[in-house]
């Protein structure tokens, strides 16, 4: 059973308990870390926002079914108060766990059903390369994004060419960044290229130094629309069967010379920082 599996197993078992993304890590025998990593790349959702919809979806649904005591389901999702579990479930629903029970139905709410593997979502992948790579320094736009935001990065590389290519070197190869994740599944992403150093540079950009260091690099190939593919095979099944440690630290995309930025098509290397 893949790490990701364990954790919803453990999650849809365990819900109603105090639990914290380091106790599904261990259950599901990986780093916090790397399971924030995989299963945000398996579900496009973090563990804990992922969990916290699970508890109020089944809340739901027994509030809905008549329950008489809303204490008694805040207590059974997780919750030590009438009034934590009120903010959390009007925060899910824009609706108070009274009302739901009044009306005695869950219609037009926005449930988070049990999360299945879906079939065929996995690509047949180049066998991935293990490389090191030195100093690089990065300058670019940087923006924070969820899973249900990070459609906006297509137009934050659109706003890097638009406004500042004069600032930017006339030769550079494209990084697109993932950094400083919390357990909430939002993340910065830097979309930027490699420069020479940070002396000049225009201050409205974003800057990162990402040290010398040892990682391991699966390639996208096809258009870039389709590279959440590449990165749950990568991810979600070669990295767990390969025995290497991803570390806590940037990873980032590596835009081919054959890569389009207008047509989308060209290669991309996903390069993920490992532990030494």
């Amino acid at each position: 059973m893949a790490a990701a599996e364990k954790a919803l197993w453990f999650i849809e078992s365990h819900y109603s308990e105090d639990l914290s993304l380091r106790r599904i890590a261990e259950v599901a025998g990986v780093s916090p870390f790397h399971l924030a990593r995989l299963f945000q790349a398996m579900t496009g959702c973090s563990v804990v926002r992922y969990l916290r919809a699970r508890r109020m979806t089944e809340a739901a649904h027994r509030l809905a079914g008549g329950a008489p005591d809303i204490l008694a389901v805040a207590l059974a999702s997780g919750y030590g108060s009438h009034e934590a579990f009120t903010r959390a479930f009007g925060d899910q629903f824009g609706l108070s766990p009274a009302s739901v029970r009044e009306r005695g139905s869950v219609a037009g709410l926005a449930l988070v059903e049990p999360w299945r593997t879906a079939d065929g979502v996995q690509v047949t992948l180049d066998e991935p390369r293990l490389a090191h790579d030195g100093i690089r320094f990065i300058a670019g736009l940087g923006c924070r994004y969820t899973a249900d935001t990070k459609q906006g990065i297509p137009a934050q590389w659109q706003r890097l060419y638009l406004h500042h290519a004069a600032a930017l070197p006339k030769r550079h190869t494209a990084f697109g960044v993932c950094c400083n994740s919390d357990d909430e599944g939002s993340f910065e992403y830097i979309a930027g290229v490699d420069v020479p150093g940070f002396g000049g540079l225009d201050p409205a950009l974003s800057t990162l130094r990402l040290p010398a260091r040892e990682y391991v690099v699966a390639t996208h190939h096809g258009h870039i629309s389709d590279i959440r593919r590449t990165w749950q095979t990568f991810v979600g099944d070669w990295l767990p069967r390969s025995g290497l440690q991803v570390a806590d630290a940037p990873e980032f995309e590596k835009y081919g010379a054959d890569f389009d930025d207008t047509t989308g098509i060209g290669d991309v290397e996903i390069w993920l920082p490992l532990q030494t």
